[in-house]
C-alpha cells in the first residue's frame, strides 16, 4: 500500500455520466486525488466544460469521450476502441441519468428494456472493455452508482427501482468473480443529493400532486436524519475512497451515503 493510502497517483480512471451532477463531481475529486481522467458523457459542451476544469486541476493528460448510452451496440464499440487508447485503466465509474419517473404498472414493456440497456448493459459493455487491463494491472476499482431503492423503492421510480436492483446483484455477481484478480466492485447509493436528476424528479412528485416544490422538498429532508440535502461532492469523496488502495478490502458491498435515511427506516 502507498504512503498515503487515499491517493489515486499513477491511476487511470474512467467516469461515465461525467458532464453534470455526481458524475462532474467524482472525476473532479478524482483529478485532485491524483488521477488521469477520462469522461464518457454525450453532451460535447458538457465534456468541454469538464475536461477544462479537469485540466485546471492538474497537467495530466485528462481526455473525454462521447458515447450515448442508449444506443448500446454504438456504446459497446466505443467502449473498447476507447479503452485501447488509454492503453491502461484501474477505476471504473458506471453512471448514467435515471429512468424517467412514473409508476411501475404504468410503464411500457419498452421502457424497462431501454433502461436495462442503458444502465445494465452499457456498465457491461464498460466494465467488459476495462476488466483485462485491471486484471493486468492486478489494481481495478469499479464502482456502480446505483440508488437506495435497492434496498427500499422509492415511490413513483417503478422502472428505476427495477433496474437498480438488478444492478446490485449484477455488482456482487461480478464482485465473487473478480476479486481474485486484485479488482474490486460496489456500488454506491446516494440519498437525495442536490442535481438536475433531484431536481426534475421533486419537480413531478409537486405537479402530480399539486402541491408547492418547496412542500415535497421539506417532506423528502424531513426522513433524513442530517436534515439536508447531499452536496455531490460529498458522494465524490466517497467514492475517492472506494478507488483508492484505503479500499482494498472493501469489495461487494451496497455503500449508501444518505445521511442516514436507510437507517432512519
Amino acid at each position: 500500500m502507498t504512503t498515503n493510502a487515499f491517493s489515486l497517483a499513477d491511476k487511470v480512471a474512467v467516469v461515465c455520466g461525467a458532464t453534470q451532477g455526481i458524475g462532474r463531481a467524482v472525476a473532479l475529486e478524482f483529478a485532485r486525488a491524483g488521477a488521469r481522467v477520462a469522461i464518457v458523457g454525450r453532451n460535447e459542451d458538457g465534456l468541454a466544460k469538464v475536461l477544462e476544469e479537469l485540466r485546471a486541476i492538474s497537467s495530466l493528460a485528462h481526455e473525454s469521450i462521447k458515447a450515448d448510452f442508449s444506443d448500446l451496440d454504438a456504446c459497446e464499440r466505443i467502449a473498447q476502441e476507447s479503452i485501447a487508447r488509454l492503453g491502461a485503466v484501474h477505476i471504473l465509474v458506471n453512471n448514467t441519468g435515471g429512468p424517467a419517473a412514473g409508476t411501475a404498472i404504468e410503464a411500457k414493456p419498452r421502457d424497462y428494456v431501454l433502461a436495462m440497456s442503458m444502465h445494465l448493459g452499457c456498465a457491461q459493455a464498460w466494465t467488459q472493455a476495462c476488466a483485462p487491463l485491471m486484471r493486468a494491472a492486478g489494481y481495478g476499482r469499479i464502482i456502480n452508482i446505483t440508488s437506495t431503492s435497492v434496498f427500499t423503492p422509492i415511490k413513483g421510480l417503478g422502472v428505476s427501482n427495477t433496474v437498480r436492483a438488478a444492478m446490485a446483484n449484477w455488482t456482487k455477481t461480478l464482485a465473487s468473480e473478480l476479486g481474485r484478480f486484485g479488482i474490486t466492485v460496489n456500488n454506491v447509493m446516494p440519498g437525495f443529493t442536490k442535481t438536475a436528476r433531484l431536481d426534475a424528479i421533486f419537480k413531478g412528485k409537486a405537479s402530480r400532486g399539486g402541491v408547492p416544490i418547496d412542500e415535497v422538498e421539506r417532506d423528502a429532508i424531513a426522513t433524513i436524519p442530517l436534515g439536508r440535502l447531499a452536496d455531490p461532492r460529498e458522494l465524490a469523496l466517497a467514492m475517492v475512497f472506494l478507488a483508492s488502495p484505503a479500499a482494498s478490502y472493501v469489495n461487494g458491498v451496497n455503500f449508501p451515503v444518505d445521511g442516514g435515511r436507510l437507517a432512519a427506516q
